[in-house]
């Protein structure tokens, strides 16, 4: 057996958050071992973010067509080739790879190695066959796709976004069980490519997002043709005939079934903690993920755990926000803290729907009920009527000082707007620090800026500021 590697750092995992541990600690010179049994990328780039996006941005051309007639253009109906939808992803995917690629990595001085990683003990990991003994560890194995212990899922050849985006030929009735942001962004891009959809849900669509929110993104949907059944256990599924599929269903009104021909699964996601050794290593988990503490370390204090497996918010940027609290422990043994309060996050349905920072029922616990929320509506902004955009809402949530505490957003491009108002909670800026700011006109980005000066209104309304108006008009 060859002598045991001894690098700084070795991460096991190489998707976004594994990838964004390796690179800056390689640039420096340091030694880095990267352990990967799948595609590099992670589920990201293979299964996730990128396809589901490429796909939406299809349903979007194709919707785009059924809208024109409104804009005086008339391009006949839109004609969808589900094949070329396929291509349209795969290529997005093709065109993003090199840059998460074993060979670019090795390029920067991180050694690669395509195995199955699994601690021995607390200071040992095994990769394959080579034995891998690091100062310190980083977890950054992501998720997978839940799958439900439904009756009879497992005789019919349900989908998963593992296996979705490898279709070629569209589902003529899809039927999602989950109607979180996966189940609602597939329903609505499916939709638009052809098929007939059914989302069914347990409790609430979109249940973790503001309800006024959600149901101006819900409304939409429905009225595009999805059917979204809310209060809905599932509780079996079988085939139907000979390539379609039946799922039956409890209310509190009673019991039924939908027929459908194929079925996609999006319920949640379990952390990828199985095979990892973690009770050799001292590591303390659960079905959930790692458990860690605010600087991410574990209870075996080489290893940390960063993105989905460290049991928290199971996003893209959160993974990378987490890499870079860990290099800074790591490489510059700089202390840092996990603070989620700062992470944004979207669901690009059409209309968007975006958030960052306290919603307003934490908001009010936190503060005793002393906050004010600002709303502002998309039809009063001249953009929007411009190009039709009108249904949509921004709300802030503002403390007794005007600290921005949190905003959420329903609306075209909230996924981008949003930007603006995580640095802005991020920084603990108040509104006099938006009010300050001149957006070009006409953009979207008003809509925040006339809810933000919305805030000072009711103070024109006091008789001495009234009183102080009059003084200058006339002696000023």
């Amino acid at each position: 057996m060859n002598s045991p590697l001894t690098p700084d750092i070795c991460i096991i995992g190489g998707g976004s958050g594994g990838l964004s541990v390796a690179a800056p600690p390689a640039a420096f010179g340091v030694d880095v071992v990267l352990v990967e049994k799948g595609k590099m990328g992670g589920d990201c780039l293979n299964y996730g973010c990128v396809p589901s996006k490429a796909m939406i941005a299809a349903g979007k051309h194709a919707h785009a067509i059924a809208e024109a007639p409104s804009f005086g253009v008339t391009a006949g109906e839109a004609k969808v080739n589900f094949g070329k939808v396929h291509d349209h992803i795969h290529s997005v995917i093709s065109a993003i790879a090199p840059n998460d690629s074993v060979e670019r990595f090795r390029a920067m001085g991180v050694n690669v190695i395509e195995a199955e990683a699994r601690f021995v003990d607390k200071t040992t990991l095994m990769a394959g066959d080579t034995e891998i003994r690091a100062r310190r560890y980083v977890v950054a194995t992501g998720s997978s796709a839940f799958v439900p212990p439904i009756p009879g899922l497992d005789t019919v050849d349900y989908l998963t976004n593992e296996t979705l985006f490898e279709r070629t030929r569209a589902p003529k009735h899809l039927i999602i069980i989950g109607g979180g942001p996966i189940g609602m962004e597939m329903a609505q891009a499916h939709r638009r490519l052809g098929a007939d959809v059914t989302v069914i849900e347990a409790a609430k669509a979109l249940g973790k997002d503001d309800p006024e929110l959600a149901a101006i993104v819900l409304e939409n949907i429905r009225a595009e043709g999805v059917t979204i059944l809310e209060g809905f256990k599932v509780t079996s599924v079988s085939k139907r005939g000979k390539t379609g599929v039946r799922i039956a269903y409890e209310t509190e009104a009673g019991e039924g079934a939908v027929d459908g021909s194929d079925v996609l699964v999006a319920v949640g996601r379990l952390a990828n903690v199985e095979g990892l050794g973690l009770d050799a290593a001292g590591v303390e988990h659960d079905r959930r993920g790692i458990k860690v503490g605010a600087n991410l370390r574990s209870s075996n204090k080489r290893i940390y755990a960063i993105g989905d497996v460290a049991g928290g918010l199971q996003f893209t940027h959160v993974a990378g926000y987490h890499a870079g609290l860990v290099v800074q422990q790591i490489l510059f043994r700089v202390p840092a803290r996990e603070n989620r309060d700062i992470i944004p996050w979207a669901t690009y349905t059409d209309p968007e729907l975006a958030h960052v920072g306290l919603s307003e029922e934490e908001a009010a616990k936190r503060h005793g009920g002393r906050i004010s929320i600002l709303r502002w509506p998309y039809a009063e902004n001249d953009r929007a009527q411009t190009e039709r955009k009108t249904r949509g809402l921004i709300k802030l949530v503002v403390d007794r000082k005007a600290r921005i505490l949190g905003v959420s957003i329903a609306g075209a491009g909230a996924g981008e707007m949003i930007n603006m108002w995580a640095l802005a909670v991020t920084n603990a800026m108040t509104l006099k620090d938006v009010r300050g700011y001149v957006p070009p006109y006409p953009t979207m980005a008003e809509i925040g800026k006339r809810a933000a000066v919305s805030y000072y209104t009711p103070m024109t309304r006091k008789p001495y500021v009234r009183w102080i108006v009059r003084f200058l008009r006339r002696f000023g």
